[in-house]
């Protein structure tokens, strides 16, 4: 029998029982004898029912459902933190309703709503980029948020991160070391991510006594293609080594100097972002910044559930460790 046609009432009517006790039964509740719970659950085969997860909600006044906003699924940047956030959820037996926005502030305001209006517990967002609507808009409910992989400025969101001026700061001084003429590839510098690391990279160069040079400084998307349209310029400049937030774009950027005939990392070295599974794909292997992307996932989702059920929180700006994994893109020392 469908689901949509298999009701509470039916289950009470074949096990001979109130509707009252098969709630008790399938909610887990203790206060059912033996017996009876096991004529709820052979009903239960029978008909093959499903609970409704919203009508289970409305009786204990929620949804055990959360909602997940993320610009694309596609990416293994984001892909790998949602990973954490799914398996967490499970654990505490909360639904995910996965909802992708494209990064475009029109859809990402409808899909938010959309969310609401399902009335989810809580709501986990990442994001490339967070405009002043898409802010006032989560910032106007009661509904608990947790920005994963995402900094709030204000502080009023909880968020969980690395800290990504110090991981800037370390690669540019790795890089220093055999480079002068270093770039700097982020997504935009309104996003609080890359300004922290345009900070660490512009504290490594003062310390190394090498001055800033804004034209080694390019801003785009974390697409592949970008990657690929950076080789040209770089080597027009004379660049001879690039921080590069995006893996994505770390690829493209390899994949162009590779078919120019520049030898990485002899020519040119390269250390990318967030140590997504592609950058030990390519060879040579990306050196790059290990963000623990599925922590940062299973650690919003479990700060969530804190905020959901009011739990004491001591801090709600979660910082994780990073690493930096070296592999063939960089002179191994």
């Amino acid at each position: 029998m469908e689901e949509s046609t298999t009701t509470i009432y039916d289950v009470a009517r074949v096990a001979g029982v109130s509707m009252a006790t098969v709630s008790r039964v399938v909610n887990g509740n203790a206060n059912v004898k033996e017996k009876t719970r096991q004529k709820v659950l052979d009903a239960i085969e029978e008909l093959d029912y499903r609970p409704n997860a919203v009508a289970r909600g409305l009786a204990s006044k929620r949804t055990t459902t959360v909602g997940v906003v993320l610009p694309t699924i596609t990416l293994p940047y984001f892909a790998e933190i949602a990973r954490g956030i799914d398996d967490i959820a499970s654990m505490y037996q909360y639904n995910v309703i996965l909802a992708n926005s494209d990064g475009e502030e029109e859809k990402e305001l409808k899909v938010i709503e959309s969310l609401f209006s399902k009335q989810v517990d809580g709501i986990v967002y990442m994001g490339s980029f967070m405009t002043e609507k898409v802010r006032k808009q989560l910032q106007s409910t009661r509904t608990p948020i947790v920005l994963a992989g995402m900094i709030d400025v204000d502080k009023r969101m909880s968020s969980v991160n690395i800290d990504y001026r110090l991981a800037a700061h370390q690669t540019t001084s790795e890089l220093i070391q055999n480079n002068k003429r270093i770039a700097f590839v982020s997504g935009s510098l309104e996003e609080a991510e890359n300004t922290e690391r345009m900070v660490g990279y512009q504290e490594a160069l003062e310390e190394a006594g090498l001055k800033f040079d804004e034209s080694l400084v390019f801003e785009g998307n974390y697409s592949f293609e970008n990657g690929l349209a950076l080789a040209e310029q770089m080597l027009s400049k004379k660049i001879d080594a690039a921080i590069v937030s995006y893996d994505t774009v770390a690829v493209g950027l390899l994949n162009a100097l590779l078919a120019k005939g520049v030898k990485v990392p002899e020519d040119f070295e390269i250390i990318s972002g967030s140590n997504s599974p592609i950058t030990a794909y390519m060879y040579p292997g990306l050196t790059s910044v290990n963000q623990p992307l599925y922590d940062i996932g299973a650690v919003s989702m479990r700060l969530l559930t804190k905020l959901m059920h009011k739990e004491e929180i001591e801090e709600n700006q979660l910082l994780l460790a990073h690493q930096i994994i070296k592999r063939g893109s960089t002179k191994q020392k």
